[in-house]
């Protein structure tokens, strides 16, 4: 029997399959670096074996799944080489392993995580399907119809799948590192829908995805009315939100779902369509959205000291307007306060200006100073030239957080796709203590 072994086994799309090739009982390890991360949670409770980096965790008899993060000069791919272990990178490995379902890949460069985590839950729950989420989760059913899994655009990654379906929720300039500009990014999305093979859904209210050709049907959804699938007098809850779906102008139905913000109610959209498509009836939509309870690190709540503390993902200034929309929306009553953690020199370099614009939809802004990828160290940019465009905004270190009681009754939200969390954790240490 194979033993799949995971080269970089704690990043969150490793970390997903790894789970769901043990759901499906293969004999599943993998290897890391020491670091404590929340991807490793779900594999600790699994009992998938993690081993620090060696290269003599590399044996014969094993299929090697390597992290794209890593090349050819890492010593356990260098060992498999050695041994002509299999090796493969992780979107090789995916790619070839889809094809065994009705595959569905989720893209964009905003929503896609909550996207997936939506739509597995619906489809999940009226048939057996199997997913991989970019929040680290992953699960393997036996008997799966559907495999639904999250499409990375980054260094055009999602190139390596041939999916049956793929939702496209947007295109946007991200990862300043690697494509040109936008035209760059919608070259890659175009790319990779010449590859679907049975139908796109696509979000009609983002003017690049208008220009989306395939060889297969494109299903569009949105708010205005050229789209197929068009949701209408959206109204706001203590529930949730709340909106009528119209399919080509005839209403189909009203749904609930428990988040907030106009991106929410787009990606529910891009869930309807894809069901719709595949004929899962309209009730079992409307009984599911409804209890959908989120992904990691997206808007994921908890009261504290009288305040709400929020934990998010957002580190494009597409993604901060978008989650403090959704703050605003839920908490009218309270002030916004947002802290926020650039994530790279290049990214905050490149949409400064954006950055700044976006954080001033917030009634208060700390910073936290820029968080380094693994790509690159140091910039010429410090914090303090964001920091310059934004009125009253205040640096804030992991010493000083205290500082953050002064907002009674707010809505705080930690920000950032680097290690923003442990600021919230050393706020939250501070309201334990006597």
């Amino acid at each position: 029997m194979t033993k799949y072994h995971f080269i970089g086994i704690k990043g969150s799309g490793m970390s997903a399959l790894a789970q769901i090739l043990h759901d499906m009982n293969k004999d599943v390890q993998g290897s890391d670096v020491e670091k404590q991360f929340f991807t490793q949670r779900p594999l600790e409770q699994k009992g998938i074996p993690l081993l620090a980096f060696n290269q003599e965790n590399i044996e014969e008899g094993q299929q090697v799944i390597v992290s794209a993060a890593y090349g050819e000069d890492h010593e356990e791919v260098a060992r498999a080489n050695e041994l002509s272990v299999p090796v493969q990178q992780y979107p090789h490995f995916l790619g070839d392993f889809i094809q065994q379902f009705t595959s569905i890949a989720v893209t964009g460069c905003h929503g896609k995580t909550s996207t997936t985590g939506l739509l597995s839950h619906v489809l999940g729950s009226a048939y057996p399907t199997s997913y991989l989420i970019g929040d680290g989760s992953g699960k393997g059913e036996q008997d799966s119809k559907y495999f639904v899994f999250e499409a990375c655009e980054y260094r055009r990654h999602f190139l390596n799948y041939k999916p049956d379906y793929c939702i496209m929720t947007n295109i946007d300039f991200d990862h300043p590192d690697y494509f040109k500009d936008v035209e760059d990014v919608f070259q890659a999305f175009s790319e990779m829908a010449m590859q679907v093979k049975k139908a796109i859904v696509a979000c009609g209210d983002d003017q690049h995805l208008q220009g989306i050709h395939a060889n297969v049907p494109v299903v569009f959804y949105g708010f205005s009315e050229q789209n197929d699938f068009q949701a209408r007098n959206v109204e706001v809850t203590s529930e949730g939100t709340t909106f009528d779906v119209y399919v080509r102008n005839n209403l189909y139905g009203t749904f609930t779902i428990p988040g907030y913000g106009n991106h929410n109610v787009l990606n529910a959209l891009a869930v309807i369509a894809l069901c719709h498509y595949e004929s899962v009836p309209a009730e079992v939509l409307e009984a599911h959205l409804k209890t959908f309870q989120g992904v990691k690190r997206r808007f994921t709540e908890k009261e504290m000291g009288g305040q709400i503390l929020i934990d998010d993902y957002a580190h494009h200034p597409t993604e901060i307007a978008a989650t403090v929309d959704s703050a605003k929306k839920k908490y009218a009553e309270r002030e916004i306060v947002a802290i926020f953690q650039p994530h790279t020199f290049t990214r905050t370099k490149t949409f400064l200006h954006e950055f700044a614009e976006a954080l001033k939809l917030a009634d208060h802004v700390y910073l936290c100073d820029i968080f380094g990828s693994a790509r690159e160290q140091a910039g010429s940019l410090t914090i303090q030239d964001l920091l310059d465009l934004i009125p009253d905004a205040q640096l804030i270190t992991e010493e000083d957080v205290a500082r953050l009681k002064e907002h009674g009754n707010s809505t705080l939200l930690f920000m950032g796709a680097g290690d923003i969390q442990k600021f919230q954790k050393a706020y939250e240490e501070t309201l334990t203590e006597q």
